[in-house]
């Protein structure tokens, strides 16, 4: 949902209090290859998935030096509410997400990492299900073949895996946090936050929901209709206090 209203009375009159919340459920950034981490000069296709309507959003970015763009301007080649970038360099790390034509709605946020390294850490770009297994894989630009490498999670180490593959089973909470790997001779990934999500039962029969933790994002983004319209509300619920003082 979009907005949510409250109408509360005062007098003989009701005042509108609009609580904006101007993000939707509706529509889902994902990411091809899914990994939160690539090469550079690797590509990657960005995409809005959206039923009920397919078309009308723009893929757009805010990079770790705080630029914020869209899709085709100056990066990557616009199809619809696709983004397709044919070769990703490390300035293209940052935010990513999907915005209405309005500016009024965005989308869900994926942080992508461009390394400009030998080792990356293919991770889940999206929230992981609780229960679900994981697997990371810890990969080097130059090797034909698995490697061993050493696993690390919130900054300490987990353990070395023979084949460079890093298998999580049934996923819980606190397996959550920021994972990075290590491959003797070749280097080390930048590291890579997996957010978990789930359902948590509560009585025989009912369940409820427990939201993702929000990982670190390098810019949280208020579509500009959100502010216009929240200060119109505050200056209509100003001048009513004034005009009833006066009044009064």
């Amino acid at each position: 949902m979009s907005h949510m209203f409250l109408l509360r009375s005062i007098g003989s009159e009701s005042v509108l209090i609009s609580l904006l919340s101007c993000t939707t459920n509706q529509v889902r950034l994902t990411v091809s290859p899914s990994s939160s981490q690539i090469f550079r000069r690797e590509s990657v296709s960005l995409s809005c998935e959206d039923e009920d309507r397919p078309d009308g959003w723009t893929v757009r970015r805010n990079t770790t030096k705080g630029e914020v763009s869209q899709c085709g301007g100056g990066w990557g080649r616009s199809d619809g509410s696709s983004c397709t970038i044919k070769f990703a360099f490390p300035v293209y790390s940052g935010s990513y997400w999907c915005e209405s034509s309005d500016g009024s709605t965005i989308s869900n946020m994926i942080n992508l990492t461009v390394s400009g390294g030998s080792v990356i850490l293919q991770s889940p770009v999206l929230p992981v299900m609780e229960g679900d297994d994981v697997t990371l894989t810890c990969r080097t630009e130059t090797a034909t073949s698995n490697l061993p490498a050493d696993f690390y999670k919130d900054g300490s180490f987990i353990r070395t895996e023979p084949a460079g593959h890093r298998a999580i089973h049934h996923v819980s909470r606190s397996d959550e946090g920021q994972y990075k790997c290590n491959m003797s001779g070749h280097g080390e990934s930048p590291s890579s936050w997996i957010s978990v999500t789930g359902t948590t039962s509560t009585t025989p029969g009912s369940t409820t929901s427990t939201p993702p933790s929000d990982p670190p994002v390098f810019l949280f983004v208020v579509p500009p209709v959100c502010v216009v319209v929240l200060l119109v509300l505050l200056v209509l619920l100003v001048r009513r206090c004034v005009h009833r003082k006066h009044a009064g």
